[in-house]
């Protein structure tokens, strides 16, 4: 399982990364792996670069892991990999290729791919000869059950949201329009940790999670930021998600006598201590 509040379980068939850009700064996963590989866990031991990843943070590729979701029959929300990037250039198209796969196996669950390899995403997801490698997977993974379900009838799998993060006004207007020209049932923005204000048409987009940054090193977050982003995805009836306040705000904004921080809510993350109209945390329709 798992506590980011807008998914229910995690899922990493990939593991580890590469920083690309300002959100990637203060990344937790890159801590989390330092000190996963401590701890002695096995998808953890690959080192990356130390100039944009560290130890236990190279980039890797669990076969043994892909098979996961065929177990869980209770269906789910799955946030997939959130310890790596699906779309980084040293996972293979094969692979990427058997992730879809399996996701199109198990139409129960609802999987959230989240990338800032937006041009990737943009080039494979659009590639007829892409989604033929998807099927060809399909029945190498079990010919029979494909058979059974016509192969891969729908393109883009509708149990599939596909999402780019988006930290400030730059990566915005560069990942936004490529997340458009995807093949996708649902479009999400994770627009978090934000570091700025967006100012960004959000059509074409059906679901906009908004959150301050956490952690050592946080950088300030504006609530004004949140509401105009919530006015923004009303306008285009996208559903929007305040995820949280953040570290800096949690420690700076004071009730009942103390720092919402003191209360114990480090992350500003409990909706109770927020300004009303930010508490909303709301999921796209069915597509």
């Amino acid at each position: 399982m798992t506590t980011i509040e807008w998914t229910e379980q995690t899922w990493n068939p990939t593991t580890g990364c590469d920083r690309i850009s300002p959100g990637c700064d203060n990344c937790y996963a890159l801590t989390m792996a330092k000190r996963l590989k401590g701890m002695g866990s096995a998808k953890y031991q690959n080192d990356g670069d130390p100039r944009t990843s560290g130890p236990g943070f190279g980039v890797a590729m669990h076969e043994d892991t892909l098979t996961e979701p065929l177990r869980w029959k209770k269906p789910r929300r799955v946030f997939v990999n959130s310890m790596s990037d699906l779309f980084h250039a040293k996972i293979t198209d094969e692979f990427i290729a058997k992730t879809f796969a399996i996701m199109a196996f198990t139409p129960r669950h609802t999987y959230q791919v989240l990338t800032k390899r937006h041009g990737r995403m943009r080039s494979l997801l659009s590639n007829p000869a892409f989604v033929d490698t998807i099927r060809e997977q399909m029945y190498a993974i079990d010919a029979y059950a494909t058979l059974a379900r016509g192969g891969l009838p729908t393109w883009p799998l509708p149990n599939v949201w596909l999402g780019v993060s988006v930290e400030d006004q730059k990566w915005a207007d560069l990942r936004i329009p490529a997340l458009r020209e995807t093949p996708a049932a649902v479009r999400f923005l994770s627009c978090e940790p934000l570091i700025g204000p967006l100012c960004t048409d959000l059509s074409g987009i059906n679901w906009v999670i908004v959150g301050g940054e956490s952690g050592p090193g946080a950088r300030p977050f504006t609530p004004a930021w949140a509401s105009d982003l919530i006015a923004d995805a009303r306008v285009v009836g996208a559903a929007p998600f305040v995820k949280q306040l953040g570290s800096v705000w949690a420690r700076d904004h004071h009730t009942g006598g103390k720092s919402v921080a003191a209360h114990g809510d480090t992350k500003g993350a409990d909706p109770a201590y927020w300004p009303a109209d930010l508490r909303v945390r709301e999921y796209p329709g069915a597509p």
